[in-house]
């Protein structure tokens, strides 16, 4: 039968396929028990290291074996061209799992739950960025090399040459966006601008840097909700960053007081306050009367924190904590708005003062007044036409 032995060897490349990578396993489970990366290794790239060494077995077997009975056989071309395309599919994989694996191995070293992770911050945001131009260099390239071995692609790319001029108006015109994006993204990685995990104050929303991509950039807001935005925006719009160079904060709790408040006192319960939390780091610690004009005295606390959350959290436990002392210790403190009425004084004899109002009335008030009105209510005389004089009502 001619076509057993492809058979054969087809299973015989299976099987050698199958024991080497249960040698190579087993030898990687013995170290991974002394050594870390060895664990890694095999959860990254055990996969695409099978199916990258049993498809090249198989393809190898069955080409030999069909070269020694049939080497023109029908579909040849066809079985030559699959094989080489599932091969070279699978070697991608396992070079980006590689690439992928000596990444993180390298981002084990730098851990982001430490209190000063900055350095950490900053090379997991290039490493991330690395990755992703790893990953689509070698889809790239595997996609290159497929290509490549149909005929026709090299009279494919002569006319593409001949109108690159064209084409690279069209495409710069078309992808300038997205360009923009990608040199952004890289921009922001290398320069240190902003790092995986920095609070960042964007589009007046406060938030942690959760994802740096090549063309944007994943804010986690405190709501937890996300906000997308474009890399660009980073390099061409203002924005606050908390976490620059440290992530020491500080911050400020204000009050508007009555002028009977005692301020020694009130600085005295700010540092039992501060005495029993962990949230303050120790470092500033200022209770001022920044204001007193108009009806109330304005009190400011500045107090610190190692990091945004804890500051937080440490402003509204001073609020409240002397929010209750004022109200059991200091009751003449709390804000007050005062009216002072004062009673009109008395007339000479007993009488009151007689109003003004009536001064300028022109029919009321003094006896020049009501010779005024009469002018207006007595009788108007008429003439008769006979010559008598009459009063007429």
């Amino acid at each position: 039968m001619p076509w057993l032995q492809p058979v054969l060897s087809v299973l015989a490349a299976v099987v050698i396929a199958f024991a080497v990578s249960a040698i190579l396993s087993v030898v990687l489970r013995v170290i991974a028990k002394r050594e870390d990366w060895a664990r890694r290794l095999t959860l990254r790239v055990r996969r695409p290291f099978r199916a990258a060494l049993a498809v090249g077995l198989v393809w190898a077997a069955f080409s030999t074996a069909m070269d020694d009975i049939a080497p023109r056989y029908p579909g040849h071309d066809y079985v030559e061209q699959a094989f080489r395309c599932v091969f070279i599919a699978a070697l991608a994989w396992f070079v980006a799992s590689l690439a992928i694996f000596l990444e993180d191995l390298g981002l084990s070293r730098y851990r982001l739950d430490q209190p000063d992770n900055r350095v950490a911050r900053r090379v997991r945001t290039q490493v991330l960025i690395i990755w992703r131009l790893t990953v689509a260099v070698v889809v790239i390239v595997g996609l290159g090399a497929i290509l490549l071995g149909f005929p026709g692609v090299e009279a494919v790319g002569a006319s593409v040459l001949a109108s690159a001029g064209l084409v690279s108006v069209v495409a710069g015109l078309a992808a300038q966006s997205t360009l923009a994006n990608v040199f952004a993204g890289i921009q922001l990685a290398f320069s240190d601008a902003i790092r995986v995990d920095d609070v960042v104050v964007v589009e007046t929303q406060w938030g942690r840097i959760e994802e740096i991509t090549l063309t944007y950039i994943v804010v986690h807001v405190w709501d937890d909700r996300r906000l997308v935005l474009p890399s660009t925006y980073f390099t061409t719009t203002p924005f606050e960053n908390w976490t620059r160079r440290n992530s020491e904060l500080l911050g400020a709790v204000d009050f508007d007081l009555d002028w009977r408040v005692t301020p020694g006192r009130m600085r005295q319960a700010l540092d039992a306050v501060l005495d029993a939390t962990d949230l303050w780091d120790g470092r500033v610690k200022v209770l001022q009367v920044t204001d007193a004009v108009g009806g109330f005295v304005h009190v400011r606390i500045l107090v610190s924190a190692h990091d945004a959350g804890n500051l937080f959290d440490l402003r509204c436990l001073v609020r409240e904590e002397l929010i209750e002392w004022l109200h059991e210790h200091s009751p003449q403190s709390l804000p007050r708005t005062r009216v002072q009425l004062t009673e009109a004084e008395k007339a000479v004899g007993g009488r009151g003062q007689r109003s003004t109002a009536t001064a300028s009335a022109l029919f009321t008030g003094e006896n020049a007044d009501s010779e005024r009105a009469a002018l207006f209510t007595t009788s108007i005389p008429t003439v008769d036409p006979e010559g008598r004089d009459e009063p007429r009502g």
